[in-house]
This record gives structure tokens, sequence and C-alpha cells, in this order.
């Protein structure tokens, strides 16, 4: 039984065979094996890590990120430990983006720093079939 917030992508002897849909699905028995993918959304609290501005400045950031699965193959197959990855990711472009800012554009840019830090992640999410919202 598949809830309406799962997908399940099934492997038949170990090989994909097929993405099924909430509901009932009939498997055979031995031969394939049902991996459940949840769709709802979710939530990555990225841990507080010191970042250097423009004008040498030290801030301690941290971010809150959330996701959801759209491709249950892809989120399956495309990354073993997503929650691990997304962290590192956003750790890295975090730093990125408040290095070229300086200490007043960082504590009144949080919009930008937001939008910037999304397209960057959904684009680097979209072959984990996830987006980033």
């Amino acid at each position: 039984m598949l809830r309406p917030y799962e997908k399940g992508v099934v492997e038949r002897l170990g090989k994909y065979n097929r993405t099924v849909s909430s509901g009932v699905v009939v498997l055979i028995p031995f031969f394939e094996n049902l991996e459940k993918v949840d769709l709802r959304e979710q939530v990555v609290d990225v841990p507080p890590q010191e970042v250097i501005t423009k004008d040498n400045t030290v801030v301690v950031v941290d971010c809150v990120i959330f996701y959801e699965v759209v491709d249950a193959f892809n989120a399956k197959y495309n990354v073993v430990n997503f929650y691990q990855a997304i962290t590192k990711l956003a750790q890295t472009n975090l730093r990125n983006i408040i290095g070229d800012l300086e200490l007043d554009e960082t504590l009144t840019s949080r919009e930008m720093i937001n939008a910037e830090l999304r397209d960057v992640l959904d684009e680097a999410t979209d072959k984990w079939g996830s987006k980033v919202v």
C-alpha cells in the first residue's frame, strides 16, 4: 500500500523496473522489491557557520531549506545521501554569496540572498529529482 503522498520505485531482481503511484501495488514475491519515496515538503536545517564578508567582517549565518521530491526515480538513484548533499551544497553557496557582499548589504539583502541561494540549489538539485521551495 502506498499513501497519497508517496510514490514507489519497483526493482525486479535488483534492476529498476517501474515507478508506481499511490494505492495498492502488486509485486511478484522474492523477485520484486518496493522502495517508498515521500513526496511531501521536507525541511533541512543547515548548521550555523562563520562567513567572511567582502569587507573582512566575520558573521555567523545559518539557513533552513524546504524541498520536495518531484521525481522518485532520480531521488532514489542519483544521490546517495540527500540530506548531507544539500547541507554541504547550501553551506558552500551561502559562503560564496555572502563573501561577495559587504556587511551592510548582508544585513539588508535577505531576500536577494534567499533568491540567489534558491536558484543555485534548485538548479543543482534538479538532477536529484527534487525542487527547492
